[in-house]
């Protein structure tokens, strides 16, 4: 099990060469298609300032440029060197209007931003693997506007005995033996523990509760092995919902 922060900049700083092909290997191309979902959710708009927390390569920022168009702004925050060092020479798509997007190494415990900053926010495999999630939900909402969204898709561990069966095995069958030729084995062994110890999705609504969002929900997705959680800001008094 990861104990400090140091260890998983360490894991990511070393997968960062065979992370994208590693993802599109593994989820058989449909991270992509979950990526997308959750900058729909997070309802980035043309002219807007965009968040990405937990940028990794950037494939998320890229798609968040896309949204807000050439009069927005995305940044693309990590605090992995070679992961940023991958997402900056990413090649911009040839159609199209983009935002420009600022690389960022930073904590996503102590984000280097002034309060409410941002129109929205994606996080894509981030937050199962910050070692403090209430504190990271608070400076997402910290620097946040009021009423806006950010949406966090992530691994999860199904609820279903069927299905959480069918996850380990394709994490030890599957997961395994790639990382173990890529010489990797140490580095993807933490993700069964991480999803064992990582809250549920109706866990997470409450975490973000608490952290003073308004409004909530968590949308399971692959039979409960993936989850997008939808949060958002408000400056009035709302009602609890999910």
């Amino acid at each position: 099990m990861i104990d400090n922060s140091t260890e998983v900049q360490a894991i990511f700083n070393k997968i960062a060469p065979v992370y994208d092909q590693l993802n599109d290997a593994l989820s058989l191309g449909l991270h992509k298609i979950w990526k997308q979902m959750a900058v729909m959710w997070s309802e980035a708009n043309d002219g807007d300032t965009c968040l990405d927390l937990c940028c990794g390569s950037g494939d998320l920022a890229w798609m968040l440029a896309k949204c807000a168009g050439s009069k927005g702004l995305v940044y693309g925050v990590d605090f992995s060197v070679q992961q940023l060092a991958i997402a900056r020479n990413r090649k911009p798509p040839l159609f199209g209007q983009i935002s420009p997007i600022n690389w960022v190494e930073a904590d996503a415990l102590n984000l280097p931003f002034a309060d409410n900053y941002f129109d929205c926010a994606t996080m894509g495999y981030g937050l199962r693997n910050v070692l403090d999630i209430p504190r990271c939900l608070q400076e997402l909402y910290r620097v946040l506007k009021p009423n806006s969204k950010a949406a966090i898709l992530d691994m999860h561990r199904p609820s279903t005995s069927l299905v959480r069966s069918f996850q380990q095995w394709y994490l030890d069958t599957v997961v395994v033996p790639v990382a173990r030729n890529l010489e990797l084995t140490q580095e993807y062994a933490y993700i069964s523990p991480s999803l064992t110890k990582f809250p549920t999705g109706l866990e997470q609504v409450e975490l973000a509760y608490q952290a003073r969002f308004v409004n909530a929900k968590h949308y399971p997705i692959v039979g409960g092995m993936m989850g997008i959680l939808v949060i958002t800001k408000c400056d009035s008094l709302a009602t609890k919902t999910s």
